[in-house]
């Protein structure tokens, strides 16, 4: 009996050397019991094979017998645990842990005190919707893909033109007379495969705003007329979304966040009044310099990557103005206006003397 246990020890040792599968040697020494089994059951009494084997069906039967109950409770055990272990959540292809090459692309981000490994967790988990993919939406979408904002949207219903590439960057010349927002997902995927554009082809209407900002965390107006801007801020208002919005008009930009949840007003504190006919003339008419999109479009980027991480302080109560022609900044602050008929119901009413706990 012994030079037959030496034996299968031999098996197993020899097959692990080599590299063969558990099953594999288990399936050998396994062959190897049950052809001593048979030996023993029938050779005669008193064969020199038998003999050699043990001698006996009864002390071979009864190790099998005690391997079998080994395995059997170790294989109980572990269906034991599986049952009482809490299944691993299923998650989305944005939470999913980051690739290597993706560490890699997002470095200098993860080295910033203010943005580090959670930082960019929280982008890559963020739904940003973009308004408009002409001059400020172009970079925008640029600058939050290469960011590695996991989620964008873009809605704009027109398509490219020959004159929108003095200044919209993410269209090329190949794609004039593709709708917008589907050049714009070709160029997102051409910089980031790890990011998601949604484009909707569409103009966006009263009916589905406040559906469409309800599904993302931050919305970026880049839109270029005043009633777009009046409906994405009451929506953006209705939803709770914070709003980064931004204009532009020959030398001259403006942008500035608004963000009730921070205490800052919404855009209709701001300009309670629509323009006078004529006050505030459009691109086309008056005409833009080609790089003021992409610098007040770059600021929009940053402003909601502050909002999504959390770094520094956005915009919130200040309009920034850049005059491009004479090279300088300045910062106006803004504060909520009581009356606004846009976000004054929504607000919590300021606390009064008696309702303040000593």
């Amino acid at each position: 009996m012994l030079f037959v246990l030496i034996l299968m020890a031999m098996l197993w040792g020899v097959g692990a050397l080599m590299k063969a599968p558990v099953r594999a040697r288990l399936v050998m020494i396994g062959a190897l019991y049950l052809g001593v089994i048979v030996i023993q059951l029938t050779l005669p009494e008193g064969s020199a094979l038998r003999e050699g084997t043990g001698g006996s069906a009864a002390p071979w039967v009864l190790l099998g017998v005690f391997l079998a109950l080994v395995l059997g409770y170790r294989a109980g055990l572990r269906r034991l645990r599986a049952r009482i272990a809490p299944a691993a959540p299923e998650l989305p292809p944005a939470a999913q842990p980051f690739r290597e090459v993706e560490l890699d692309r997002y470095a200098r981000h993860i080295l910033l005190r203010e943005v580090g490994g959670p930082g960019q967790r929280r982008l890559k988990d963020a739904r940003v919707l973009v308004v408009g993919a002409g001059g400020l939406g172009s970079p925008a979408l640029l600058y939050l893909a290469a960011a590695g904002v996991g989620t964008l949207g873009v809605i704009d219903d027109d398509a490219v033109e020959n004159s929108n590439l003095q200044r919209q960057v993410i269209h090329t010349d190949a794609r004039i007379g593709m709708p917008k927002v589907f050049s714009a997902q070709m160029a997102v995927a051409a910089l980031n495969p790890f990011v998601t554009l949604r484009p909707y082809h569409r103009r966006l209407t009263a009916e589905i705003a406040e559906a469409l900002f309800a599904d993302y965390d931050v919305v970026l107006d880049g839109s270029d007329n005043f009633d777009t801007r009046e409906l994405v801020n009451r929506a953006a208002v209705a939803t709770g979304r914070p709003l980064v919005s931004a204009a532009i008009a020959q030398w001259e930009g403006q942008i500035g966040v608004y963000d009730l949840a921070r205490g800052g007003p919404c855009l209709a504190c701001v300009f309670p009044e629509r323009p006078a006919p004529g006050l505030v003339p459009s691109c086309a008419e008056a005409g833009v310099i080609a790089p003021l999109p992409g610098v007040i479009g770059a600021m929009m980027a940053a402003e909601a990557i502050k909002l999504i991480t959390g770094a520094g302080a956005p915009l919130v109560g200040r309009l920034m103005i850049h005059d491009a022609l004479y090279g300088e900044m300045r910062v106006i602050r803004t504060a909520p206006r009581p009356d606004c008929p846009v976000c004054a119901a929504r607000r919590r009413p300021a606390a009064q003397p008696e309702d303040v706990i000593a």
